[in-house]
């Protein structure tokens, strides 16, 4: 018997996915296996030996649309680091392959260990599995960046209060021209944007600490529980509540 069958991504994947003996080690290698793995596109010889099907997956965002066309029967999401399904678990890219490792050490050898061997690789312990692929400082940044500097300072004082005037300053703007630029720049306003800046952050503490809900609420700075819970609902369709207990029981 195996006990985990790990299955790598990269370009060499493209080829291989039409190689008849690979698909039929894989299936023969998973038969015997406890679980199941796979690193970045390494899941299209996972979904190619059928060992998808009916599942949900991730991959790599770049090929996620070659995913959805090739395998429409996996419930593909695209946004995740990783994905549990029971005993198949899937990965987005090569560093999304350090959290799923993580993930495998802290399921057999406990949160401890796995806290000691991510202090070692000096990477974070746990990053959370519903955790987008994006970040929404990467997304927003623009072609140019131009609001780069002005979107870090906004996520490093997201427990202030922060109005268009005061983004407009720190952007050396006035704020009817630095609220045209910016959603120009961005295709969002500047509120909507602090608000994505707000629920990512408060994503990541809800999903990834035991700390209480009304503490992230304070410190993503939409001052209340029920204020945070509402842009939960509109952005996630979830409660934080929800979303904890499906982190925890990822």
């Amino acid at each position: 018997l195996l006990d985990t069958l790990l299955v790598a991504g990269g370009n060499g994947t493209r080829e291989t996915v039409r190689c008849e003996r690979t698909k039929a080690l894989i299936q023969s290698a998973a038969a015997r296996a406890r679980r199941v793995a796979s690193v970045c596109s390494g899941a299209f010889l996972l979904a190619e030996a059928g060992l998808l099907e009916g599942r949900r997956a991730t991959t790599h965002w770049q090929r996620c649309p070659d995913f959805a066309r090739h395998y429409p029967q996996v419930r593909l999401e695209p946004d995740r680091i990783f994905v549990r399904d029971g005993p198949i678990w899937t990965s987005a890219g090569i560093t999304a392959g350090i959290d799923l490792a993580l993930a495998l050490i802290e399921e057999d050898l406990g949160s401890e260990i796995a806290r000691q061997t991510a202090q070692q690789l000096v990477v974070y312990h746990r990053r959370p599995g519903g955790q987008s692929q994006f970040s929404a400082l990467v997304e927003m940044g623009g072609q140019s960046g131009r609001f780069a500097e002005l979107l870090a300072w906004m996520r490093d004082n997201l427990a202030r209060r922060i109005t268009v005037e005061a983004m407009a300053e720190v952007a050396a703007m006035s704020p009817r021209h630095f609220a045209r630029a910016f959603q120009a720049e961005t295709g969002m306003t500047p509120a909507k944007a602090l608000e994505r800046l707000r629920l990512e952050v408060a994503r990541e503490r809800v999903e990834g600490s035991a700390e209480p809900i009304e503490q992230v609420a304070a410190a993503a700075g939409f001052g209340d529980p029920e204020r945070m819970r509402r842009a939960f609902l509109r952005a996630f369709g979830q409660p934080p509540q929800a979303l904890r207990r499906s982190a925890r029981a990822a």
